[in-house]
């Protein structure tokens, strides 16, 4: 799965600004003023020894990362020695597509295009197409969707889950979703399992590997030589699915499903 881009600086940093770009603060977030303007997360941190700028290779949210006693002038001016860099990181950021009637997406390795269809009151899928509800407005049809994979993860994920657990003689205590950005699954020593849903995305096997990977942390808490073996009894051809995953992932996190007003639909 795609990393992150960072920049590092140590603490010695020179107070020097360049002049022609504004930064505002607002909640925690400094605005880069340009085309496009940057939105940074501003994170302070009583582990860090110097200044960390982080690009997300997934959705290109920004985090920079500061020591605890730095003062906030010098990590604007870092921001302003980095600009240059900072836009070039994410130029190379995939773009997000944001979820609309009529678009492709990804939906157990094949695209399906979401379509709106009269008289239909939920999300159903058909062949080569994902019904929608009409949705004049363009704000209710990304969380309806996003809801149907949702649900749709958790009912594939549960019996794959089951599967690998029993076959190890382990139980999982609970399953959850979420939208993470970092990580397709955890594991909690108490047999807590956690899923990002848009493993319903990926090709069925590719979420039966993350779901056996996940539960072979039940018998090994980490990754050891052990852990990968236990992976490769319960999955035997696991490293193709991985493969895919590396390859392909930051695809999955290339929708977005904010709603949006209906005219910048396009």
């Amino acid at each position: 799965m795609p990393g992150a881009i960072c920049g590092k600086k140590d603490m010695g940093l020179g107070q020097s600004e360049r002049k022609g770009m504004e930064i505002q603060v607002r909640d925690g977030t400094a605005h880069l003023t340009g085309q496009p303007e940057i939105a940074v997360s501003l994170r302070r941190s009583a582990q860090a020894r110097r200044l960390n700028l982080r690009v997300s290779g997934l959705d290109g949210r920004v985090t920079l990362t500061m020591p605890r006693s730095l003062p906030l002038a010098e990590a604007l001016a870092f921001l302003r020695e980095k600009e240059s860099w900072l836009r070039r990181a994410m130029d190379r950021v995939p773009g997000r597509s944001a979820v609309h009637p009529g678009q492709d997406i990804l939906l157990r390795g094949q695209m399906v295009r979401i379509t709106e269809q009269a008289g239909t009151r939920r999300v159903a899928e058909t062949e080569g197409a994902l019904l929608v509800p009409p949705d004049p407005e363009g704000l209710r049809t990304p969380m309806r969707v996003a809801a149907y994979l949702k649900t749709t993860a958790q009912a594939e994920l549960l019996p794959a889950v089951d599967h690998y657990a029993s076959s190890l003689g382990r139980s999982v205590t609970a399953l959850s979703l979420r939208d993470t950005r970092s990580r397709w699954g955890s594991c909690t020593a108490d047999g807590r399992l956690m899923f990002s849903w848009r493993l319903i995305m990926a090709p069925p096997q590719v979420l039966r590997y993350v779901a056996a990977h996940e539960v072979a942390h039940l018998r090994h808490m980490d990754h050891s030589r052990a852990f990968w073996n236990c992976v490769r009894d319960l999955m035997p051809d696991y490293a193709l699915h991985r493969n895919w995953l590396r390859e392909n992932g930051a695809a999955l996190h290339g929708y977005c499903f904010n709603a949006r007003p209906a005219a910048e639909n396009g």
